[in-house]
């Protein structure tokens, strides 16, 4: 039977109304338009998975800046990767490795 599913494993395509505060289903970045939404991920639990989803035509990367504490690796077009946040309280900026000039910041606390 085709159209329902438990949830577990697919892949949602559709961002949350409002990806700036964590959803119940986790904290999420959306990528697209050659920007991370939202620039600021506020309020992430220590040790919490976060999802990348990008909605952009090319590859994209989420990778911590100086601390090195995260990095999805490349996320190809329409395709999403997740990452643990650090365990370690703080404000932790990132950037796409491909793109540089898209930065973000992900506050854990």
């Amino acid at each position: 039977m085709s159209g329902c599913s438990d949830g577990g494993g697919g892949t949602s395509t559709a961002p949350p109304a409002s990806p700036s505060t964590p959803a119940a289903g986790g904290p999420r970045i959306i990528i697209k338009d050659f920007k991370f939404v939202p620039a600021s991920l506020l309020g992430v639990r220590p040790g919490a998975k976060v999802t990348v989803v990008n909605m952009d035509s090319v590859p994209h990367t989420v990778t911590a800046t100086g601390s090195g504490s995260f990095d999805t690796g490349n996320i190809e077009p329409g395709k999403t990767a997740t990452f643990v946040a650090p365990s370690k309280a703080g404000s932790y900026p990132y950037d796409c490795d491909i793109h540089e000039y898209m930065e973000g910041t992900l506050t854990v606390g």
